[in-house]
């Protein structure tokens, strides 16, 4: 504490002046509602004994009683008066605290984005910005070398196996061709084929007039086919 603190006292900012003043304002009320409570109780016990007074027929008591109750409802009303405008001046000052409150924030804030501003090196920031760019356009180019090679992988054999596919399905095209010749008639189960002449009923017949039995294997044929 130096000399002027203690001379004229500690020096008081305005949030703790506006804290102070808050708490005063916040016993202020708690203090008019205790008494305002206390004149209810009052009023409710007033209208009894005017209710006892008038069945005792005592007229001069229940005026007197009478003017009292008017007088404690009238208190009872400044009161609420009373705290309502306390309540509106708290609420002022907690306005003004809030908005001292978010002044300071702001200040903190623009402090804080100068510093960043001041500490921030554009040069530098775009060099590393064209640097990852740059990295980025490599590991793209390398994965996608990955990925032919890989597809190139698991590419190899497939066409053996297609191969081997196309002719399992003539062998079973052979197997259906056996079984319907041996349904032919026993003059052309002996007889064999030429395999020009398969060849040109599979694809479709040549020109003029040809054998009957080769007409009948023509239609089977197109029965299979079909």
């Amino acid at each position: 504490m130096n000399l002027l603190e203690w001379a004229f006292g500690k020096r008081v900012t305005p949030a703790e002046r506006l804290r102070k003043n808050q708490r005063l304002l916040d016993k202020a009320i708690r203090e008019l509602d205790q008494q305002r409570i206390k004149l209810e109780k009052q009023e409710k016990t007033l209208v009894a004994q005017i209710k006892q007074s008038a069945q005792k027929g005592q007229m001069g008591a229940c005026k007197v009683q009478a003017k009292d109750l008017v007088r404690t409802r009238r208190y009872v009303e400044k009161f609420y008066a009373m705290r309502s405008n306390l309540q509106k001046i708290s609420l002022r000052l907690q306005t003004y605290r809030t908005n001292e409150q978010m002044m300071q924030a702001m200040k903190g804030a623009t402090m804080a984005l100068g510093s960043m501003n001041r500490t921030m090196n554009l040069p530098s920031l775009q060099r590393i910005a064209m640097e990852f760019e740059r990295e980025n356009d490599i590991m793209e180019q390398r994965q996608e070398m990955m990925d032919d090679a890989i597809d190139d992988a698991m590419d190899v054999g497939i066409e053996e196996e297609g191969d081997e596919v196309v002719e399992q399905v003539l062998e079973e095209i052979g197997v259906d061709l056996s079984q319907a010749l041996g349904e032919a008639p026993s003059g052309l189960q002996s007889t064999t084929v030429p395999e020009g002449r398969i060849a040109q009923a599979v694809g479709g017949g040549g020109g003029g007039a040809g054998d009957p039995g080769d007409d009948d294997l023509q239609a089977r044929l197109d029965s299979l086919r079909r």
